[in-house]
């Protein structure tokens, strides 16, 4: 136990009631879930539900296949051989994670539906007057979504890999050259199997939460069956139910990423070990290399931003242009406000779970960061159904049950914002507070200051650019979350992302295409951040 104070239990007891707070929306979505369906439960069992579970698991494999071959091959390439511009493929490989998937879906369909260029010229060129003179793949499918899913996602695979490959001792490839194996397969890939299997749980997390791509190319989805069923059909209770059901894929992903971080403390060497070196390419080897990571990088970034640019330039309206300008204000407002509340919420709950040194804390605001995993459509169910119920004890206090005080308002938003985002601050100023020395707070202690006057004099202004980076990371999440805040957001309220789903949802690509730029160039900002990290740490 680091500290034992009395002036702790003030703000271990506020951590206790933050977290609760942030996970009772999860609570009242289990609750209503055993709520009455009127029957549609049943029917949805007999008739979708297998449907929802199966492209669900189908679309997993799919992107999980094709995120392992683009992260696991260009992390090894760039990891053991250096050539020319082998360094700015580092910092390109990370691209991809600065645009939404449902970004670079909008931007594939207009270019390869039958409409679209791709098509057209192939027309042209082959001489095919319609539809039945050729067979072209459909981009709304199950093998579209696992394209446009798996070009954004590789990345978490690729950062993690990078980093095991990286971090194996030289000495392990001294031992296995002199009993003639093959490095890759003997070696670096057993090593980083921890870490990969970690990266891949974070990639199905992200494909079960994927909203976006997975609605505009009609593909049902347990995440888009909660969403038709709330929406379209009207009852909250069934698509509670629907929710509940896909808490065994969230756990199941949860507890593997659990496991395999665990697992890769066996990855780490010590200081007086040595790394293997690169080795230097020319040529054709250098050419093949330099392709194999154009490749993910591509299909990920470079040609959806081309797409949206050009449809850009093209339908450029100044008219819409100070729309989206005055859209942009209103994301740039609550992005930061959000992110404001994120940070002092996960300095709090971590600064105070830390230095408690009691278990049970820290294990409290874990769990409060948990929210993250959980699918979008899913938690604004959950939001929604205990605002409403924090509306009616409200209204019960003041007498009056014609008012909704949270319900549609800019409080219920951010509200929803922190309990899905608090992961991403509170795993920021975690990991800042285990480089600092809890001696320097006893010290504090010693001295005469209180709690609260420590942290703000002495941990904060050390773990700062954690928070700030944190805070960055939780700015740009809001930005560009598309599901809460389509489902949660006052009337008449838009912001980037909604804006753009908009257009986009009537096929107005052109409209569309500019905050989807805007959206992508302060997606950006993250994949700086991440490349100074790795920079300095690996």
């Amino acid at each position: 136990m680091l500290l034992n104070l009395r002036d702790l239990d003030f703000w271990q007891i506020t951590v206790m009631l933050l977290s609760v707070l942030i996970f009772c929306p999860l609570v009242a979505l289990i609750v209503i879930s055993f709520g009455d369906s009127e029957g549609l439960w049943s029917h949805l069992l007999e008739t979708v539900l297998i449907k929802y579970v199966s492209n669900t698991l189908f679309l997993m494999i799919g992107v999980s296949v094709f995120s392992l071959i683009f992260g696991i091959v260009s992390a090894w390439i760039l990891t053991n051989y250096t050539f020319r511009f082998s360094k700015l493929l580092e910092i390109l490989m990370l691209l991809p994670m600065a645009c939404p998937a449902y970004l670079v879906a909008y931007a594939y369909t207009d270019f390869f539906e039958y409409a679209g260029p791709i098509q057209g010229f192939l027309r042209e060129l082959m001489g095919w007057k319609t539809a039945s003179d050729y067979i072209f793949p459909e981009i709304r499918s199950l093998g579209g979504a696992i394209f446009v899913l798996s070009s954004v996602l590789y990345p978490y695979i690729y950062l993690l890999a990078k980093t095991a490959f990286k971090q194996t001792p030289n000495s392990y490839y001294e031992v296995t050259q002199l009993y003639n194996r093959n490095i890759f397969w003997y070696v670096s890939l057993p090593l980083a199997r921890p870490a990969i299997v970690a990266g891949l749980a974070l990639v199905c997390m992200e494909v079960v939460s994927d909203f976006g791509t997975v609605e505009y190319f009609a593909l049902e989805t347990l995440t888009l069956g909660i969403f038709n069923v709330w929406i379209g059909m009207n009852n909250i209770n069934a698509a509670a139910q629907i929710s509940t059901f896909t808490f065994i894929f969230i756990l199941l992903l949860l507890l593997v990423e659990i496991k395999s971080r665990a697992g890769k403390r066996f990855n780490d060497t010590s200081s007086r070990q040595t790394n293997k070196k690169s080795k230097f390419l020319t040529g054709i080897e250098a050419s093949f290399c330099i392709v194999g990571c154009l490749i993910p990088v591509s299909l990920g970034f470079f040609i959806p931003v081309l797409i949206l640019f050009s449809n850009a330039i093209t339908s450029l309206d100044f008219h819409n242009f100070r729309e989206i300008l005055k859209i942009f204000s209103n994301t740039l407002i609550i992005s930061l406000c959000g992110a404001f509340c994120i940070i002092i919420v996960s300095t709090t709950v971590a600064c105070t779970a830390y230095f408690s040194g009691k278990k049970y804390l820290r294990t409290i605001a874990n769990f409060s960061a948990s929210g993250y995993a959980f699918p979008g459509t899913m938690l604004a169910i959950g939001i929604l159904v205990f605002v409403g119920v924090v509306d009616r004890a409200l209204d019960i206090l003041s007498n009056d049950n014609m008012n909704l005080f949270l319900s549609g308002t800019m409080f219920m938003l951010l509200f929803a914002y922190i309990v899905k985002f608090q992961a991403v601050g509170y795993g920021a100023v975690l990991s800042g507070l285990t480089k600092t020395s809890p001696n320097l707070v006893w010290a504090s202690r010693t001295l005469g200051l209180s709690f609260q006057r420590t942290i703000a004099r002495i941990t904060i202004p050390l773990i700062k650019k954690s928070i700030i980076a944190g805070g960055v990371l939780a700015f740009v999440d809001i930005m560009k979350e598309l599901p809460i805040t389509l489902l949660l957001r006052p009337f008449d309220f838009e912001t980037l992302a909604t804006f753009t789903y908009q257009f986009a949802h009537d096929e107005l690509m052109g409209q569309a295409s500019v905050p989807a730029l805007l959206i992508i160039l302060v997606g950006l900002i993250p994949v700086i951040f991440l490349n100074k990290i790795l920079r300095t740490s690996i």
